[in-house]
């Protein structure tokens, strides 16, 4: 029989080591709302789309609450996350809601279970990889982990969803790090071969490569970046939308053309926001 101060005890015992298994990530809501910039939409702007990399491990105190406000800014239809523990996600879309106002539908593309990054319990780890964060409802939702992942699983996901008020499909990816050429080449393969038979698509994602690289050739073949500055061929600079300024994050787009675009840039990730507006093509 255990007394009441061996309840107390070991009931203290559980609740630390619970708070040592879910770690940093486990999902929250800040009390207060960051301040935005003067200007930024109080509702979510129907034709405007992001990519972003969150960056994993990227674990200091305060993160999810940093990247919620910078998403809340633009506001985008459509985000498409990388690097993206569950519940990290968990924690930005509740505070999109909850302090900003913004309520999305999310989807997941885990293609990993990680303790280490992730949090959780040993015996049930965190889900990593991509998630997109929608507006609108979304149908025909489908995870497709590439047979070569390189160094690490790396994988796409894709959903059916509204951008502009139009129905189209989004596709969101992470391909091998850098210094595996051969194993992007063979990721954007099997990912090119899926766009393809859609007219009307958005692919978002870090592709770690920059526009000129050969793996990509593929994706040029079948869409075109919303930096209309940047591609394979172009003589004009690419901006970047890294720390060590290159650009490995894009908005491919078919059936769409970009209004406008930019790059936010971030002290919560290594990569920085891209984001655009667009029009039917």
């Amino acid at each position: 029989m255990v007394t009441g101060t061996g309840v107390r005890v070991l009931v203290g015992v559980m609740i630390a080591a619970c708070v040592v298994f879910l770690g940093p990530s486990a999902p929250n809501v800040a009390r207060v709302a960051r301040p935005l910039p003067a200007g930024s939409p109080t509702e979510v702007v129907a034709d405007r789309v992001m990519t972003w990399n969150i960056c994993n491990p990227c674990t200091e105190s305060g993160y999810n609450d940093g990247r919620a406000a910078e998403i809340a800014a633009y506001a985008p239809q459509v985000v498409g996350l990388q690097e993206a523990c569950v519940r990290d996600v968990e924690t930005i879309r509740n505070q999109l809601q909850y302090l900003y106002g913004l309520k999305y539908h999310v989807t997941y593309g885990s293609v990993l279970k990680s303790w280490s990054r992730c949090g959780g319990v040993p015996w049930s780890p965190g889900g990593y990889g991509q998630a997109i964060l929608s507006a609108a409802p979304v149908t025909d939702h489908v995870i497709v982990e590439y047979p070569d992942g390189g160094s690490e699983d790396r994988g796409y996901m894709a959903v059916t969803t509204l951008v502009g008020g139009r129905q189209v499909r989004v596709f969101n990816t992470h391909l091998a790090q850098r210094r595996q050429e051969a194993v992007r080449e063979k990721q954007s393969g099997v990912l090119a071969a899926e766009v393809a038979r859609y007219d009307r698509a958005i692919v978002l994602g870090d592709f770690n490569a920059r526009p000129d690289a050969p793996e990509l050739a593929g994706m040029w073949d079948l869409a075109e970046d919303v930096d209309a500055q940047c591609d394979p061929s172009a003589a004009g600079p690419c901006e970047p939308t890294t720390d060590w300024r290159s650009k490995f994050d894009y908005i491919f787009l078919r059936g769409f053309a970009p209004v406008e675009h930019g790059v936010g840039l971030s002290p919560y990730s290594d990569h920085d926001l891209l984001h655009a507006d667009l029009r039917p093509a």
